[in-house]
């Protein structure tokens, strides 16, 4: 789990981007749920179920502004 995280961090700033699309922001709330896990939060667990399903609504801005701000998504974190 933590390489997958890992992976997530390291992907180039384009690709974080492309991740935060309405429909694609999906893995960015699999990366929430795996790192909850991995680093046992359960605050990021239930963010990243939240964002399943919330997520394609609106929530994909947030990841969108994050990224370009900070180069990841910041919340809950």
């Amino acid at each position: 789990m933590k390489g997958f995280v890992k992976w997530m961090d390291d992907c180039p700033f384009w690709l974080k981007l492309i991740f935060a699309l309405p429909v694609i922001d999906i893995v960015w709330a699999v990366y929430r749920i795996v790192k909850g896990v991995a680093y046992g939060k359960m605050s990021r667990i239930i963010v990243g179920i939240l964002w399943i399903i919330l997520g394609w609504i609106a929530l994909w801005l947030i990841d969108i502004i994050c990224i370009a701000i900070w180069k990841e998504p910041k919340v809950c974190a």
